[in-house]
């Protein structure tokens, strides 16, 4: 299939996880992709993997913090590909503490990653966009939902990017800009981050997390990127032409009970 024939995309995060899968399912359906992580050795190996496949990727170092550095990447991109069409906005991180313990400084890396990263890519990218149009996905999270009580710098960074995420959703459809941006939002899947997660819980805690979840989620286990990647490609595709600023939600029912 070739949802995304010829169609120029920007993957945050994408040396792993989430990322790599959204990056490759892009890939595989036609698109040109450019991967970027603060990973260089990863992402490049993962580039160079797709690109030994025969599919248009090409990576660069990315620390999505810093705004000069998005400029200079969508100008690189401009000039090899002429134009942007989709942003995926997908680096995050989370560190496990609770609002007792949480640091500021904490609280201020996860934001600045997760929430401030967001703002900047989707503004570059409007700039880039307006012309001819195109598709901001911002991965947001179900915990942008719900309230978990280890992880609150992390609720309240997927939080603040879905209500962006409408509020520049509007900006763009009543200024006639044919951009669409939408948000992301997985439940809890098989990634390092999790991984991560449960692994500062502790071995106590983290089975009783992971026995938790499974009891939690009505459909009984975690997803796979896989699954999660399919929700970008709709949104990334025209099959989704008439949403914006919308939250689509991939958690095995977590959030329907």
């Amino acid at each position: 299939m070739n949802r995304l024939e010829n169609k120029v995309c920007l993957v945050t995060g994408a040396a792993s996880g989430i990322g790599r899968s959204i990056a490759e399912t892009f890939l595989r359906e036609g698109a040109r992709v450019l991967l970027t992580d603060i990973d260089g050795v990863r992402g490049e190996r993962e580039a160079q993997r797709l690109r030994d496949e025969g599919l248009d990727a090409w990576f660069e170092v990315h620390d999505v913090t810093d705004e000069t550095r998005w400029r200079e990447l969508l100008f690189k991109l401009q000039e090899r590909w002429r134009c942007l069409d989709v942003l995926v906005n997908n680096a995050g991180i989370a560190i496990t503490a609770d609002v007792e313990h949480l640091t500021l400084a904490q609280w201020r890396k996860v934001n600045a990653v997760n929430l401030d990263a967001v703002f900047i890519g989707t503004q570059q990218a409007i700039a880039a966009m307006k012309e001819l149009g195109g598709s901001i996905i911002n991965v947001a999270s179900i915990e942008g939902f719900i309230g978990e009580p280890m992880v609150p710098s992390y609720n309240a960074s997927k939080g603040g990017v879905r209500i962006f995420s409408r509020a520049a959703a509007a900006h763009c459809a009543r200024n006639g800009y044919a951009i669409r941006i939408n948000n992301l939002c997985p439940g809890y899947a098989t990634t390092a981050m999790i991984s991560s997660g449960l692994e500062q819980l502790g071995e106590g805690l983290a089975q009783q997390f992971q026995g938790y979840l499974q009891q939690r989620i009505p459909m009984g286990r975690l997803a796979t990127t896989e699954e999660i990647a399919k929700g970008a490609l709709f949104l990334a595709s025209d099959d989704s032409s008439y949403m914006t600023g919308a939250d689509l939600v991939i958690d095995g029912g977590y959030l329907a009970q």
